[in-house]
Protein backbone atom coordinates (compact mmCIF):
# COMPACT_ATOMS: atom_id res chain seq x y z
CA UNK A 1 0.00 0.00 0.00
CA UNK A 2 2.47 2.44 0.93
CA UNK A 3 4.65 1.66 -2.80
CA UNK A 4 1.53 2.37 -4.48
CA UNK A 5 0.85 5.64 -2.14
CA UNK A 6 4.25 6.87 -3.77
CA UNK A 7 3.58 6.10 -7.08
CA UNK A 8 0.53 8.37 -7.17
CA UNK A 9 2.76 11.63 -5.03
CA UNK A 10 4.85 11.69 -7.75
CA UNK A 11 2.54 11.92 -10.33
CA UNK A 12 1.84 15.33 -12.17
CA UNK A 13 -1.32 16.81 -11.55
CA UNK A 14 -1.88 17.01 -15.31
CA UNK A 15 -1.37 15.32 -18.47
CA UNK A 16 1.67 14.94 -20.94
CA UNK A 17 2.46 18.26 -22.58
CA UNK A 18 3.70 17.88 -26.01
CA UNK A 19 5.13 20.97 -27.00
CA UNK A 20 4.03 22.24 -30.54
CA UNK A 21 3.78 24.48 -33.19
CA UNK A 22 6.06 27.85 -32.60
CA UNK A 23 6.69 27.02 -28.85
CA UNK A 24 8.17 23.89 -30.49
CA UNK A 25 10.03 26.17 -32.97
CA UNK A 26 11.22 28.66 -30.83
CA UNK A 27 12.60 25.69 -28.35
CA UNK A 28 14.11 24.48 -31.78
CA UNK A 29 16.11 27.72 -31.95
CA UNK A 30 16.99 28.21 -28.29
CA UNK A 31 18.57 24.91 -27.96
CA UNK A 32 20.63 24.97 -31.40
CA UNK A 33 22.33 27.38 -29.97
CA UNK A 34 23.90 25.15 -27.54
CA UNK A 35 25.32 23.00 -30.41
CA UNK A 36 28.26 21.87 -28.92
CA UNK A 37 26.92 20.53 -25.81
CA UNK A 38 25.06 17.97 -28.05
CA UNK A 39 28.83 17.62 -29.96
CA UNK A 40 30.38 17.00 -27.02
CA UNK A 41 27.49 14.48 -25.37
CA UNK A 42 27.23 12.90 -28.74
CA UNK A 43 31.33 12.36 -28.71
CA UNK A 44 31.46 10.95 -25.05
CA UNK A 45 28.53 8.82 -25.89
CA UNK A 46 30.03 7.30 -28.88
CA UNK A 47 33.34 6.37 -27.04
CA UNK A 48 31.30 3.67 -24.77
CA UNK A 49 29.24 2.12 -27.07
CA UNK A 50 30.04 -0.51 -29.32
CA UNK A 51 29.54 -0.54 -33.09
CA UNK A 52 25.95 -1.06 -34.05
CA UNK A 53 24.67 -0.48 -30.72
CA UNK A 54 20.36 -0.02 -30.58
CA UNK A 55 19.98 3.66 -28.97
CA UNK A 56 17.03 5.12 -27.95
CA UNK A 57 16.91 8.96 -26.93
CA UNK A 58 13.63 9.79 -24.91
CA UNK A 59 12.34 13.42 -25.54
CA UNK A 60 14.74 14.25 -28.19
CA UNK A 61 13.23 17.80 -28.93
CA UNK A 62 14.88 18.63 -32.43
CA UNK A 63 16.68 15.42 -32.44
CA UNK A 64 20.48 17.33 -32.31
CA UNK A 65 22.21 14.68 -30.01
CA UNK A 66 20.79 11.66 -31.93
CA UNK A 67 22.13 13.65 -35.28
CA UNK A 68 25.53 13.76 -33.91
CA UNK A 69 25.68 10.51 -32.20
CA UNK A 70 24.46 9.19 -35.68
CA UNK A 71 27.86 10.76 -37.41
CA UNK A 72 30.11 9.24 -35.47
CA UNK A 73 29.28 5.89 -35.96
CA UNK A 74 27.06 2.93 -37.09
CA UNK A 75 24.01 2.84 -34.79
CA UNK A 76 20.50 2.17 -35.22
CA UNK A 77 19.17 5.41 -33.20
CA UNK A 78 15.78 6.02 -32.80
CA UNK A 79 14.36 9.23 -30.92
CA UNK A 80 10.90 9.39 -29.00
CA UNK A 81 8.96 12.54 -28.61
CA UNK A 82 5.21 13.24 -27.54
CA UNK A 83 5.50 15.92 -29.87
CA UNK A 84 4.46 15.75 -33.55
CA UNK A 85 6.33 19.00 -34.50
CA UNK A 86 9.57 17.52 -33.04
CA UNK A 87 9.17 14.29 -34.76
CA UNK A 88 8.61 16.61 -38.07
CA UNK A 89 10.89 18.78 -37.40
CA UNK A 90 13.69 16.22 -36.34
CA UNK A 91 13.31 13.64 -39.14
CA UNK A 92 14.05 16.64 -41.66
CA UNK A 93 17.03 17.85 -39.86
CA UNK A 94 17.99 13.98 -39.96
CA UNK A 95 17.56 14.34 -43.64
CA UNK A 96 19.40 17.48 -43.59
CA UNK A 97 22.51 16.12 -42.45
CA UNK A 98 22.25 13.00 -44.23
CA UNK A 99 22.11 10.60 -41.48
CA UNK A 100 20.09 7.64 -40.17
CA UNK A 101 17.97 8.21 -37.77
CA UNK A 102 14.51 6.96 -36.65
CA UNK A 103 12.34 9.63 -34.89
CA UNK A 104 8.68 8.49 -33.88
CA UNK A 105 5.85 10.12 -31.67
CA UNK A 106 4.76 8.22 -28.39
CA UNK A 107 4.65 8.20 -24.57
CA UNK A 108 7.67 7.80 -22.14
CA UNK A 109 5.54 5.96 -20.26
CA UNK A 110 3.82 3.72 -22.72
CA UNK A 111 6.81 3.33 -25.62
CA UNK A 112 5.58 1.68 -28.53
CA UNK A 113 8.37 -0.82 -28.88
CA UNK A 114 9.01 -4.30 -27.62
CA UNK A 115 10.96 -5.18 -24.43
CA UNK A 116 14.60 -5.69 -24.86
CA UNK A 117 14.88 -3.67 -27.96
CA UNK A 118 17.79 -1.66 -27.02
CA UNK A 119 21.53 -1.39 -25.74
CA UNK A 120 21.72 2.01 -24.58
CA UNK A 121 19.24 4.96 -23.74
CA UNK A 122 19.43 8.65 -23.30
CA UNK A 123 16.75 11.18 -21.52
CA UNK A 124 18.34 15.05 -21.18
CA UNK A 125 16.61 17.67 -19.79
CA UNK A 126 12.78 16.19 -20.16
CA UNK A 127 12.39 14.08 -17.42
CA UNK A 128 10.78 16.77 -14.95
CA UNK A 129 8.06 17.11 -17.50
CA UNK A 130 6.83 13.75 -17.47
CA UNK A 131 3.07 13.30 -15.95
CA UNK A 132 4.15 9.76 -14.89
CA UNK A 133 8.02 9.74 -14.23
CA UNK A 134 7.51 6.16 -12.54
CA UNK A 135 6.14 4.67 -15.34
CA UNK A 136 8.52 6.44 -17.99
CA UNK A 137 11.21 4.62 -15.84
CA UNK A 138 9.99 1.04 -15.41
CA UNK A 139 9.25 1.72 -19.37
CA UNK A 140 12.88 2.62 -19.95
CA UNK A 141 13.48 -0.43 -18.10
CA UNK A 142 11.49 -2.32 -20.13
CA UNK A 143 12.82 -1.56 -23.25
CA UNK A 144 16.58 -1.89 -22.50
CA UNK A 145 18.26 -5.37 -22.82
CA UNK A 146 19.85 -7.13 -20.09
CA UNK A 147 23.10 -5.29 -19.03
CA UNK A 148 21.67 -2.21 -21.03
CA UNK A 149 22.31 1.17 -19.51
CA UNK A 150 20.66 4.79 -19.09
CA UNK A 151 21.36 8.16 -18.74
CA UNK A 152 19.07 10.61 -17.81
CA UNK A 153 20.51 14.13 -17.26
CA UNK A 154 17.81 16.83 -15.55
CA UNK A 155 17.72 19.70 -13.42
CA UNK A 156 17.82 19.90 -9.51
CA UNK A 157 14.77 20.89 -7.29
CA UNK A 158 17.68 22.12 -5.07
CA UNK A 159 19.50 24.40 -7.78
CA UNK A 160 19.96 27.64 -6.24
CA UNK A 161 18.72 30.85 -8.65
CA UNK A 162 22.44 32.24 -8.97
CA UNK A 163 23.36 28.47 -10.41
CA UNK A 164 20.62 28.81 -12.93
CA UNK A 165 21.28 32.34 -13.94
CA UNK A 166 24.91 31.68 -14.57
CA UNK A 167 24.61 28.40 -16.41
CA UNK A 168 21.47 30.47 -18.83
CA UNK A 169 24.35 32.91 -18.90
CA UNK A 170 26.59 30.50 -20.47
CA UNK A 171 24.68 29.13 -23.26
CA UNK A 172 25.57 31.16 -25.84
CA UNK A 173 21.78 32.82 -26.33
CA UNK A 174 20.39 35.97 -27.47
CA UNK A 175 19.40 38.75 -25.07
CA UNK A 176 16.09 38.02 -25.30
CA UNK A 177 15.83 34.44 -25.54
CA UNK A 178 18.01 34.59 -22.31
CA UNK A 179 15.34 36.47 -20.41
CA UNK A 180 13.03 34.25 -22.00
CA UNK A 181 14.86 31.17 -20.38
CA UNK A 182 15.78 32.35 -17.05
CA UNK A 183 11.81 33.27 -16.60
CA UNK A 184 11.29 29.68 -17.61
CA UNK A 185 13.56 28.07 -15.05
CA UNK A 186 11.94 30.53 -12.58
CA UNK A 187 8.52 29.82 -13.16
CA UNK A 188 8.28 26.34 -14.07
CA UNK A 189 11.09 24.13 -14.52
CA UNK A 190 12.34 23.77 -11.34
CA UNK A 191 9.25 23.74 -9.80
CA UNK A 192 8.61 20.59 -11.89
CA UNK A 193 12.38 19.09 -11.06
CA UNK A 194 13.28 16.45 -8.57
CA UNK A 195 15.15 16.68 -5.25
CA UNK A 196 17.80 13.48 -5.04
CA UNK A 197 15.53 11.96 -2.25
CA UNK A 198 12.70 11.56 -5.21
CA UNK A 199 14.70 9.82 -7.53
CA UNK A 200 15.57 7.41 -5.16
CA UNK A 201 12.23 6.93 -4.24
CA UNK A 202 11.06 6.32 -7.73
CA UNK A 203 14.16 3.87 -9.33
CA UNK A 204 13.41 2.35 -6.24
CA UNK A 205 10.47 1.34 -7.81
CA UNK A 206 11.99 0.03 -11.32
CA UNK A 207 13.80 -3.09 -11.88
CA UNK A 208 17.46 -1.86 -12.70
CA UNK A 209 19.94 -3.51 -11.22
CA UNK A 210 21.70 -0.67 -10.39
CA UNK A 211 21.61 3.40 -10.17
CA UNK A 212 24.33 6.19 -9.71
CA UNK A 213 23.28 9.78 -9.43
CA UNK A 214 25.57 12.05 -9.56
CA UNK A 215 25.46 16.03 -9.05
CA UNK A 216 26.25 17.96 -12.03
CA UNK A 217 26.09 21.82 -12.40
CA UNK A 218 22.58 22.49 -11.73
CA UNK A 219 21.74 19.07 -12.41
CA UNK A 220 22.00 15.20 -11.92
CA UNK A 221 23.42 12.47 -13.97
CA UNK A 222 21.88 9.71 -13.47
CA UNK A 223 23.13 5.92 -14.73
CA UNK A 224 20.43 2.89 -14.67
CA UNK A 225 21.79 -0.57 -15.64
CA UNK A 226 19.54 -3.37 -16.10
Amino acid sequence: MEEKMTVIAMRKPHGDRPIEGMMARWYATNTGAMMQQYIDLAKRIAGQLPAESHVLEVAPGPGYFCIELAKLGTYSITGLDLSRTFVKTASEKAAEAGVRVQFVQGSASNMPFAKESFEFLLCRAAFKNFADPVGALQEMCRVLRPGGSALLIDLSRDARREEVSRAVDEMGLSTVNRVLTKLAFKTVLIRSAYSRAEFEQMLAQTEFSRFDISQDGIGFEITMTK
